[in-house]
């Protein structure tokens, strides 16, 4: 199935208000995580369904609701309703294949992401949908599945790092997209080191299966860049935006995940145009083999043109040839056909042609 663009004819045509899910199924189960926190005071559980998580709605603590899984259309609508979503918001967040996007709204700030996974043995990379809602004391995340690329992040909260306890939602914001996009250079960098040790193996076995990895890994590529370059626009947007839901501590950290964006960007950009000239050395080193190959086969030719003369002249029915009935004729035929292929061989040895 395509992957820059996934597109399916019963969505031609629905309103873009329409709550419907448009994806693939990943989890089974819709799973609640909340974490409820300040600088003093942790709670931490996995909530049964959206009524155990309303009452942090109302708080002043800063409080994460992970939503693992948006297939569910009734309790999206309901988790849409008790936090006040537009229902724009709602429908964007249940489709899972729309563009990486920033979009401010009266009471939150919607941003969208992909979250990517790479196959280590297949070469394989696969992308999630991210949505994060930031509203005044509370960020809900929505996931496609259940993941631990965010665990870390858990663990700092349940350590009681003072910064990340301290701030509120837009700072959480920045330490989940943070996540996210170190995630993207660790990803980079394996395929990058993939990419470089084909050139070793290029140079010296350029077989079919080489062509197959580089074009594999183009694609890869090409894939790669089109989920991650949208992310400079969101940053950009996040530099830019003057909300009441942002403080102006955070903005020096949009820096970072600039910084961060623009290293992998210019990576993958790096890595195209290292496959590009792979590819363009494998089909020198083809055409190269190629003529070595009909060198030689010319070569070989050549030295058996007048070979084949002699043998053709004196393997004639004429009753007439003088030399046919000497004694000695045939040694002599073969010892001028030797000499004539030594010395040939000999001049295209001295010419450089073998």
């Amino acid at each position: 199935m395509a992957r820059l663009l996934k597109a399916k004819k019963e969505h031609i045509g629905l309103s873009p208000h329409e709550i419907h899910f448009r994806g693939e199924k990943k989890i089974d189960a819709v799973l609640l995580r909340v974490m409820d926190y300040d600088s003093e005071n942790l709670d931490e559980f996995q909530a049964k369904d959206i009524n155990e998580v309303i009452k942090f709605n109302q708080t002043s603590t800063t409080t994460w609701l992970n939503i693992d899984g948006l297939h569910d259309e009734k309790m999206m609508s309901e988790i849409a309703n008790q936090f006040e979503m537009d229902s724009l918001i709602l429908a964007d967040i249940m489709n899972t294949h729309a563009r990486p996007k920033i979009q401010e709204y009266d009471n939150c700030i919607y941003i969208s992401l992909k979250m990517i996974q790479y196959d280590d043995s297949q070469n394989y990379i696969s992308t999630e949908n991210i949505v994060i809602l930031i509203k005044e004391n509370i960020l809900l995340s929505f996931q496609e599945k259940k993941g631990d690329v965010f665990d870390p992040l858990r663990e700092r909260v349940r350590k009681s790092k003072k910064r990340l306890r301290n701030s509120g939602t837009d700072y959480l914001a920045f330490a989940i997209m943070d996540i996210i996009f170190d995630n993207y250079n660790y990803i980079i960098s394996q395929i990058g080191e993939k990419i470089e040790s084909l050139e070793e193996d290029l140079l010296n076995n350029a077989h079919e299966s080489i062509l197959e990895e580089i074009n594999n890994f183009k694609k890869e590529i090409i894939y790669l860049h089109k989920s991650i370059k949208p992310c400079r626009e969101i940053v950009m947007e996040l530099l830019k935006m003057d909300s009441e839901l942002l403080e102006d501590s955070v903005y020096v950290h949009f820096e970072d995940l600039k910084n961060n964006l623009n290293q992998a960007i210019e990576s993958l950009e790096s890595y195209r145009e290292i496959l590009s000239d792979q590819l363009m050395i494998y089909h020198t080193t083809i055409s190269s083999k190629l003529n070595d190959i009909i060198k030689f086969l010319t070569v070989f030719s050549v030295i058996f043109i007048p070979l084949t003369f002699i043998a053709g002249v004196y393997g004639t029915n004429f009753e007439n040839l003088p030399e046919l009935h000497y004694k000695y004729s045939y040694f002599i035929m073969l010892g001028v056909m030797l000499a004539l292929a030594i010395s040939m061989i000999f001049y295209f040895k001295k010419k450089k042609w073998l």
